[in-house]
């Protein structure tokens, strides 16, 4: 292993770039993360030299290209354009991904992903005939398949005791290892560099993320490369998501494990977690009303509860979600965990909490966990853990507090009476309540993180997937950890036989990729008590043009049937493990939408896997969403299941215009006619005054263009059709 040396600092992007070329060549294969740390100014200053320098070779491995929000019509860029310039500002664009968009990439450029921003490259052959598709756990390793020579990222900076240290912030996930690997085939001869941007807005995250300078090669700072970092605006909650997160939120066990994705139905599955906590009292009353837990009570009370979380749960989540942080300031992610397994096992074998200090200690001297006569590394390991003392000195076999001794023989009860008595701490440290890989959200966010206390943001621990995501190295720690492991993941669809299907169509078309939820899955079959849990729209569509996504077969899975465990609907819960070919047919039609149950039924008695004199049992034959919509009536009044649970950027009028839009839409999609004559009507009247916020919002409220007049009643017919005026 080469010494590594001091980076070299860059305040010129062009100059690195001059640099890195000297440095490895012109073939370039640069590795940058998923989604928000990618070195912006690098990669185009990286992609730009290549477009004049034919000599030149760049491969970009990566996942998840983050792109401003563009409009197709002029009415589109009139709702968007002051969006896109209060949440993304100066934001750097990727040139790249212009063009890419044309379909004018130049002939030495290759862009490979290992995950897709949802649809985001469907028919796109560049995208296609170079996507990698990998596990996550197994993005870095295919990276170097495909021969990486370098890596680079954004990260935050930080003076800690008076030494300067970088953190690796929202992208440790696949760097931390990647930096170690290039650091063996450069001791191998190979040439790498390993390169950072330090960005003044990331937040500085605790944990492996944190590295010294010296993990690098080169570093570029200057403030004139300040951008704003990519905003994520929350999507809106709608009454299908709340019920599919609120049915997942009664299988999460207190004293457990949560892993959660992104979305609509990461944010339900959440807010549902903390209604649960919050406001059990409703909850239960909630779950009473529907039915859900009259219907489920069996695979509820075994597998998770409606309870609160007294105990309550420790975050693992490859995606560290916002929402994740609302848990854990609401004092639900509260079970830590500590990094030692000896420690680790005596707080799962007693359920100890971190306040039963003496408890801890003598149960570890009692097992024989460490010497009779505890040696200088088991003095550091008690007190990097708080069970000793910070002002312990240890000197010749003892305890050393104030200039007396208290010797460290164990098998002297005196001994050990003392220690307790005046050398324990009164409660654990360093412990750990979220493990988290990367992140991605809106600016709140971002901006909560770098302005939390650091008690609390050293709470979160972000480091590799290969840790977070699979059990594979470090087995043992990682399974106490785990305990009771719920991990809800969404799909598109699931077949009848208990297979789901996430990330492409039956025509091979990409839609994202499998990124964490193989892993997920697997683990959750390797824990003795973990769960899956799948998170599936019980159908997609409207009205006639509605169809089920619990399909009897589909020409492409992500996750096997053999590997089914949980499926959750808005309509309900299917406990499929373990469960014979019919019953899991039965337990999934059970939470199918009723428009579809019959048809699905007669193929499964056709193929011979149901009796033919079987039928639904009539409490799941009124799966409708009329009579899901009319259970959230009474508790909307109330304020509860709101679009945006957790907050959104986006102002009142804003939201009221893009429902209304979105619907015009697609309504104009599916009937010119209605269209047509909905803005005739509009022709003949006034403008409503409850239409004119919408209108100045969209600079139509005096209009003076034909067009702006057409305009005009397009949105007050839109805000008509939505029910808003």
């Amino acid at each position: 292993m080469l010494e590594n040396k001091a980076p070299q600092y860059y305040s010129d992007v062009e100059k690195c770039v001059d640099d890195l070329i000297a440095k490895v060549g012109k073939k370039i294969v640069f590795a940058a993360p998923l989604a928000l740390a990618k070195p912006n100014h690098l990669i185009n200053a990286l992609y730009r030299r290549t477009k004049t320098d034919p000599t030149l070779n760049f491969t970009l491995i990566t996942a998840i290209a983050l792109e401003k929000p563009t409009w197709s019509s002029e009415l589109e860029k009139r709702f968007m354009k002051p969006l896109v310039e209060r949440i993304w500002e100066n934001f750097v664009d990727f040139e790249y991904v212009f063009d890419m968009r044309k379909k004018q990439i130049p002939p030495n450029f290759t862009l490979i992903e290992f995950f897709n921003k949802a649809g985001a490259w469907m028919g796109n052959t560049h995208a296609t005939q170079n996507y990698l598709g990998s596990n996550y756990t197994f993005a870095i390793r295919d990276a170097f398949i495909n021969e990486c020579n370098v890596l680079g990222q954004l990260v935050a900076k930080k003076e800690i005791n008076g030494e300067t240290m970088f953190s690796m912030s929202s992208n440790p996930d696949t760097h931390l290892d990647g930096g170690n690997f290039l650091r063996k085939l450069e001791a191998k001869g190979k040439k790498i560099a390993v390169i950072a941007q330090i960005h003044e807005d990331m937040p500085f995250m605790y944990g492996d993320a944190v590295v010294k300078p010296d993990f690098y090669d080169m570093v570029i700072e200057n403030p004139a490369y300040h951008f704003k970092l990519f905003g994520a605006p929350k999507e809106s909650v709608n009454t299908v998501d709340w019920m599919v997160g609120m049915n997942a939120s009664t299988l999460v066990k207190d004293g457990g494990t949560i892993q959660v994705g992104i979305g609509s139905l990461g944010d339900a599955i959440v807010a549902g977690v903390e209604m649960r906590h919050k406001n059990n009292e409703m909850y239960k009353k909630f779950f009473n009303s529907s039915g859900i837990y009259t219907k489920f009570k069996d695979v509820i009370d075994s597998i998770g509860g409606i309870d609160p979380f007294e105990k309550g749960l420790l975050g693992s989540s490859e995606m560290f979600v916002d929402s994740l942080l609302e848990l854990l300031k609401g004092d639900i992610l509260k079970r830590k965990v500590y990094e030692d397994v000896r420690l680790q096992r005596v707080i799962n074998d007693n359920e100890f909490n971190e306040n039963q200090v003496e408890e801890i200690f003598r149960e570890i001297v009692k097992r024989k966990l460490v010497h009779t006569r505890i040696k200088k590394s088991e003095f550091d390991f008690f007190q990097k853990f708080g069970i000793f003392k910070p002002e312990l000195v240890y000197e010749d076999g003892c305890a050393v507090l104030n200039g007396k001794s208290y010797p460290l023989d164990m098998s002297v009860s005196e001994n050990l009476q003392a220690v307790v008595s005046s050398c324990l701490g009164n409660i654990l440290k360093n412990g750990i309540a979220l493990y988290g890989s990367f992140f991605i959200g809106p600016h709140a966010f971002y901006e909560e993180l770098r302005n939390l206390d650091e008690e609390k943001l050293k709470l979160i621990d972000m480091r590799s997937v290969d840790y977070v995501n699979h059990l594979y190295g470090n087995e043992e720690i990682k399974r106490l950890q785990r305990k009771h492991g719920r991990f809800i993941n969404a799909a598109l669809m699931a077949t009848l036989t208990g297979a789901t299907v996430a990330d492409g169509l039956d025509d091979n078309r990409i839609i994202s990729g499998p990124g964490g939820q193989y892993n997920f899955i697997s683990m959750a079959h390797e824990l003795d008590d973990g769960r899956a849990v799948t998170m599936i729209r019980s159908y997609r569509g409207e009205g006639a043009k509605a169809v089920s996504n619990i399909v009897w077969e589909y020409g492409h899975t992500t996750i096997p049937r053999h590997l089914k465990d949980i499926v959750v609907t808005e309509y309900g819960i299917a406990d499929l493990r373990g469960m014979k070919y019919g019953e899991v047919m039965k337990r999934l039609l059970c939470i199918t939408d009723s428009r579809f149950q019959e048809e699905l039924l007669e193929k499964g008695k056709k193929s011979g896997a149901i009796e033919p004199d079987w039928q639904i049992p009539q409490q799941f034959r009124d799966n409708l969403p009329e009579i899901l919509e009319a259970k959230f009536g009474p508790y909307r009044m109330q304020g509860f299941f709101p679009a945006f649970p957790f907050g959104t950027a986006f102002t009142k009028e804003e939201i009221t215009l893009g429902k209304a839009l979105r619907g015009f839409k697609e309504l104009a999609a599916r009937n010119k006619f209605a269209v047509i004559n909905g803005l005739i009507s509009k022709s003949i009247g006034g403008v409503p005054e409850k239409a004119i916020p919408y209108l100045e919002r969209m600079d139509l409220a005096n209009p003076k263009t034909v067009q702006e007049r057409m305009m005009q009643k397009m949105v007050i017919f839109a805000l008509s059709s939505s029910g808003q005026l």
